[in-house]
């Protein structure tokens, strides 16, 4: 099995309806996102998938939601800005943009130690 991670980073504003705590009030994160692509064979260039593709598709897909309020942006479509949420919207965005790529886990870092993470089925 062959796996390649590309890595990008977006910064945006957001605040949770419907959890009671410190994240329900508006405030942000610098967010880190991590995207794998796993798969047995490879391309005619001994690649799974070009890391220049992923990342350029990647940074496409985060520069629709940087520097944003992800509760009222347009291009950001999930009932809430959860971490959680925020990984399956990149994942259903990158599969709009590379609906062959054999993308198998995208990461969402809102800190440096706290991270969660879309795996499809």
């Amino acid at each position: 099995m062959f796996q390649v991670r590309v890595e990008d980073n977006f910064a945006a504003a957001h605040y949770l309806v419907n959890y009671h705590g410190k994240c329900e009030n508006l405030h942000g994160h610098n967010y880190r996102v991590r995207v794998f692509a796993e798969g047995e064979k490879l391309d005619n260039g001994g690649m799974l998938l070009d890391f220049g593709i992923l990342k350029n598709t990647l940074k496409k897909v985060l520069d629709k939601i940087d520097h944003s309020l992800l509760n009222e942006n347009v291009n950001y479509k999930e009932p809430e800005p959860s971490a959680e949420l925020i990984s399956f919207h990149i994942y259903k965005s990158l599969m709009a943009e590379l609906p062959d790529a054999p993308i198998c886990r995208v990461e969402v870092f809102e800190t440096e130690k706290n991270m969660a993470a879309y795996i499809p089925d």
